[in-house]
């Protein structure tokens, strides 16, 4: 009983303090930056959806980087270099990335000859038992 009632004061990780912003501009941008990137605990939310302490931290370092100067394209770099390509909701077009890019299509293709051929043998079918039929009938 004890132990479960310390479950009752456990809170998730907020922010003790918010974010401060120069400008409605470096808000946008900041806002558009995060929405883009993954949390790397989460794996499911970006960085501004997720509460997680690592996200609340990495919040923290993307606004940090804005205001040294770096563009998106390098802070962006500068999280895959630490965390890998997986922080990125759109990851490059890069010969590693291909499947992910290009596999949907090559599955729904697959699935379209696959039901084709099917349709195809199925029409052929009901000719041929027509033809065996009469073949039958003119036998007997």
């Amino acid at each position: 009983m004890l132990v479960a009632s310390f479950a009752t004061f456990a809170q998730p990780a907020n922010d003790p303090t918010p974010l401060q912003f120069q400008s409605p501009i470096e808000e946008q941008r900041f806002h558009d930056l995060v929405a883009e990137l993954r949390c790397v605990m989460c794996q499911n939310q970006s960085l501004a959806e997720s509460n997680a302490q690592i996200a609340v931290d990495l919040r923290r370092e993307v606004l940090e980087l804005m205001r040294q100067g770096k563009d998106n394209r390098e802070i962006k770099q500068f999280l895959v270099e630490r965390y890998g390509e997986f922080v990125l909701y759109r990851p490059q077009v890069e010969s590693k990335t291909w499947l992910l890019w290009f596999g949907p299509a090559l599955v729904l293709l697959a699935g379209g000859i696959v039901v084709a051929g099917a349709m195809r043998k199925r029409r052929q079918s009901p000719a041929a038992a027509k033809t065996s039929d009469s073949n039958e009938e003119q036998e007997w």
